[in-house]
């Protein structure tokens, strides 16, 4: 009987896991995908929707787990109890294992309690409003906070160089465009090279950088560390990630999980994790894939295929 692996989440690390698993193991696993959503959406592109320069693309999830051989069934994770190797499904049911692979991703909550969060999930229209406001000259200063706690601030950057570029094409080229960070440079996590290409970007379009710096709220207004200066016009905030704690399983004060450098989920014999849920700083999807294959690889020995694993070592690519 194949070597039953039940991956719950359907996002970049489930997936990526599932197409591993059929590669490295082939018939000696069967895989069960635990999602509750239908689609895949590449989030990535979701950044450049409210500027009509992308979408984001969606796939369906039973298409993608049949390419990879992986049975789709929908549900939530609820509870794992390891030593009996099972799955509790939010809706009651249960699912035996012989290896479960945690992907079941983050949530996200905003860094500050007024102000605009910008998400992957947010409605389009949402930043549309300050867009429409800048083409009709109500608002001359915009600010892109990345708060401390957020290791991934690519979004950020992102979307100042585009609210740039789309003030500039209304005609309203004496639109302020400020990125607030508490890295000591853009970027900082892809290294010097990639933090000069851009602030060529930056300083091209217009858009300044203020580093080193510690953005906080007050009932009324953003002040910004060090100098204790309030923050002019509208402020665009980026989210702090949380953990989706699963009854069983160990997670930190954040929710996350922690595993080993094969992904094994500490204190548990047939579990592991991959991607946004667990305990690493920088939540993106090629760090996500890197994780799963780590974890898959170490899951497809278990099955007895022919594989030596490898411990995740991160590359960040971009």
């Amino acid at each position: 009987m194949a070597f039953h692996v039940l991956i719950a989440g359907g996002g970049v690390a489930g997936l990526e896991a599932a197409f591993a698993l059929r590669d490295l193991a082939g018939d000696r696993v069967r895989c069960t995908v635990l999602a509750r959503e239908r689609e895949f959406v590449s989030r990535p592109m979701a950044v450049a929707e409210p500027f009509a320069r992308g979408l984001a693309q969606r796939v369906s999830l039973e298409r993608i787990c049949a390419d990879a051989g992986a049975e789709l069934v929908a549900g939530k994770l609820a509870r794992v109890d390891d030593p009996q190797r099972t799955a509790h499904v939010d809706d009651g049911t249960e699912i035996a294992y012989d290896a479960l692979l945690v992907a079941i991703g983050a949530g996200s909550e905003p860094a500050f309690p007024r102000g605009l969060t910008w998400t992957p999930d947010s409605d389009a229209e949402v930043f549309g409003g300050l867009l429409r406001d800048v083409e009709e000259g109500y608002v001359k200063q915009i600010g892109f906070v990345v708060p401390t706690g957020v290791a991934w601030p690519l979004p950020a950057y992102e979307l100042a160089l585009m609210t740039a570029w789309e003030a500039d094409s209304m005609g309203q080229r004496d639109v302020e465009v400020t990125v607030y960070t508490h890295e000591s440079a853009p970027l900082q996590a892809f290294g010097p090279a990639a933090s000069a290409a851009l602030r060529e970007d930056l300083d091209e379009i217009g858009v300044r950088v203020e580093t080193d710096a510690v953005v906080h709220a007050t009932e009324r207004r953003f002040i910004v560390e060090p100098g204790g200066r309030a923050l002019p016009g509208r402020i665009v905030s980026l989210p702090r990630a949380v953990g989706r704690p699963v009854a069983g399983l160990p997670s930190d004060v954040r929710g996350f999980i922690p595993v080993d450098a094969q992904g094994k989920v500490f204190g548990t014999a047939h579990v592991w994790a991959a991607g946004d849920a667990i305990v690493f700083p920088i939540k993106q999807g090629g760090l996500a894939a890197q994780q799963a294959v780590a974890a898959a690889e170490e899951i497809a020995a278990r099955a007895g295929a022919d594989v030596r694993p490898s411990p995740f070592r991160p590359v960040l690519r971009g």
